[in-house]
């Protein structure tokens, strides 16, 4: 079956969440939002595109730090309204130069940091 990205379930912005893992180590690393075209330029180029939402524009993950994520896979889930994009990561993932964003956990009520910045 050919992929239809018309098929997704975009939100009220023509936006659909998009959770990056490393294709290797399966972790989580980030979470961003594509739009339509964001995921034709992902699947043509084998560079992860997001949509910024702050900028109002294109984003390609490494552009300008270097960071870039490959395109291994990406997958949508069963109710068709958010995408997994497994990537082939350099460096790291997070704007803070922490390998993913999600370096924060919540244990016993307190906030912990559960990861420094890389390098």
């Amino acid at each position: 079956m050919t992929f239809d990205p018309a098929s997704l379930q975009f939100n009220e912005a023509g936006l659909i969440p998009a959770i990056a893992q490393d294709a290797e180590t399966h972790e989580v690393l980030m979470l961003a939002w594509m739009n339509a075209e964001s995921i034709a330029r992902s699947l043509e180029t084998g560079k992860v595109t997001y949509w910024s939402r702050s900028r109002q524009a294109f984003w390609v993950k490494g552009e300008t730090s270097g960071n870039v994520q490959k395109l291994v896979e990406m997958r949508v889930d069963c109710d068709r309204d958010c995408l997994l994009v497994m990537v082939d990561q350099t460096g790291p993932a997070c704007h803070t130069g922490r390998r993913s964003c999600f370096y924060t956990g919540i244990q016993d009520g307190e906030e912990v940091e559960l990861m420094k910045p890389m390098g």
